[in-house]
């Protein structure tokens, strides 16, 4: 009997303990909308589910109330607010309602993440590896080395550093041919590729660049900004054609480079035309950065699509925002002209007076990808060499809130994403 009152006393403090539910509002109230995804992030790890609520007050989180969630969440600087189960149970009644466009996901599992990057200390920085950071994400750093050897499937999430994945290293021979950077990239990148096996580097990032398409197929998330988005689509399309002229790999490219890509291949584009000049900063006409030039830092902005919460999953999770209008900013690839986007291609973000999409997805095999066109939500015209943005400045960014959806969004439940 002694024995039954206690274990039932212990049933009962166990149950006062987390007694309701703790809400993280994600819109103008919230303090710190990046750090609140470390939050997300952190009760995932600590095998505790948590609750996306799409587009109820800007993409609100919902979990159990426990002490230690509530301390980290003041630590970290994230606003939250306790309330009663019944108060959980009309937030419920709301959103189940067919009239609102809202939608509650459940998610499940911390993501294991890896970060395309060389070892190296490139002169930019990279905008998802600042914000991974700052919101006290974990993630593990992967190069050619450990994607050529197969080691791409133990993680969900995959984000591809500003690269070149053609081969040309990234369109700099002009400016830059002759600094010291540039130039140990090059002797990286071609050891790199020696040991591999490989006889030029356009061939290993060929390589490497179809081990992410499988990775892909197989069920990975991609998500990549800036050149990493049209030169890895490009060296899909121009895998069976050398399009790399001499100055890069010792030899020249095939004069019929154009008409030998295969627009199929590549996830998001089609019909475009490269270009394969050394002195030409640019890989393709895909990329709208001049279009760009029409406008000003105080006019350029992109739109987020509304899209159905209870209905079009996938890109409800991925705009979840407090604002639907967002300040562009610039990049080698600051976006994509639509002429020559494929018609399965979902365009989440579009700067509308330049019709140039910012922000797209889509699907592939099991998996899925998402591209973001520009450098740094956050500094409009970053340079090469430029300092790394501070985002203890920018801490409720609508701009790197697209790329934190990106990294929760494998943790929503699979049945939910596929209806």
């Amino acid at each position: 009997m002694k024995k039954t009152i206690v274990l039932l006393l212990f049933c009962i403090a166990a149950t006062i303990a987390h007694a309701g539910k703790i809400l993280i509002k994600m819109d103008g109230s919230q303090t710190n909308h990046l750090k609140a995804y470390g939050i997300a992030y952190w009760i995932l790890q600590n095998n505790i589910n948590i609750e996306w609520l799409l587009n109820y007050h800007g993409g609100s989180f919902l979990c159990d109330n426990y002490p230690d969630i509530t301390k980290e969440c003041g630590i970290r600087g994230v606003s939250f607010q306790v309330i009663a189960d019944v108060q959980a149970n009309q937030i419920y009644s709301e959103i189940a309602d067919p009239e609102t466009n809202m939608e509650r996901v459940k998610l499940e599992v911390a993501p294991k993440i890896a970060v395309y990057s060389p070892s190296g200390k490139q002169p930019w920085d990279d905008a998802v590896t600042l914000v991974l950071t700052y919101a006290e994400i974990p993630y593990t750093v992967v190069y050619d080395r450990e994607i050529v050897h197969g080691e791409l499937p133990k993680y969900d999430w995959l984000h591809l550093h500003h690269e070149d994945f053609t081969g040309q290293y990234g369109k700099f021979y002009r400016s830059f041919r002759n600094a010291a950077w540039y130039q140990e990239e090059v002797r990286t990148q071609e050891a790199m590729a020696a040991e591999l096996g490989f006889a030029k580097v356009s061939e290993m990032k060929r390589k490497v660049a179809l081990n992410i398409r499988d990775f892909v197929v197989g069920g990975g998330f991609l998500f990549t900004m800036c050149s990493g988005t049209d030169s890895y689509d490009i060296a899909l399309a121009a895998q069976h054609v050398d399009i790399v002229e001499a100055v890069f790999d010792g030899d020249p490219s095939d004069p019929q480079a154009q008409s030998k890509l295969e627009f199929n291949e590549g996830f998001a584009f089609k019909d475009y035309k490269i270009d394969k000049d050394p002195m030409i900063y640019e890989f393709s006409d895909i990329d709208g950065t001049d279009d760009h030039g029409k406008l000003t830092e105080l006019n350029d902005f992109f739109t987020l699509f509304d899209f159905s919460a209870k209905w079009d999953i996938i890109p409800t999770i991925l705009t979840q925002n407090h604002t639907q209008v967002i300040k562009g900013f610039m990049g080698q690839t600051t976006s994509f002209r639509e002429q020559f986007m494929k018609s399965n291609v979902t365009i989440m973000g579009e700067t509308k007076s330049i019709k140039c999409a910012k922000y797209i997805h889509g699907e592939l095999g099991q998996g899925q990808w998402t591209y973001y066109g520009g450098h740094d939500p956050e500094d409009y015209r970053h340079l090469v060499g430029d300092p790394p943005t501070d985002l203890n400045l920018f801490p409720n960014s609508p701009g790197y809130r697209l790329i934190l959806n990106n990294i929760l969004f494998p943790a929503a439940r699979r049945e939910k994403q596929k209806t």
